[in-house]
């Protein structure tokens, strides 16, 4: 019991940060927060106004959420989508089943 002491200590103080760190988030659908003004709290253009305001101009398309994932964040998308493939395959890999040659069946 004595040697995981240091280990429940660490958990309990990363639990306390997250805890902490999380009481300065803006509330949950905030139309105030920071995220959607057209501005970052850096003086910096935020994205997702960029996005909304321009997804139509830029794509000719209506779908805003088309216009994001296959526009805007394109290579973000299909660094995924490789992801997910690579998963697939080493899944597919591992779990195959081979037939020894000495086998009869």
């Amino acid at each position: 019991m004595k040697d995981k002491v240091p280990a429940y200590a660490a958990l309990a103080a990363f639990a306390a940060l997250l805890v902490y760190g999380s009481t300065g988030l803006p509330n949950r659908g905030d139309a105030s927060a920071a995220l959607h003004g057209p501005l970052s709290p850096a003086g910096t253009p935020n994205a997702p106004a960029y996005y909304i305001a321009n997804a139509e101009r830029d794509a000719a398309t209506e779908n805003m959420v088309t216009v994001i994932l296959a526009d805007y964040r394109s290579y973000d998308t299909l660094g995924e989508e490789t992801v997910i493939l690579a998963a697939g395959l080493v899944c597919c890999l591992i779990l195959r089943r081979t037939r020894r040659r000495d086998d009869p069946q």
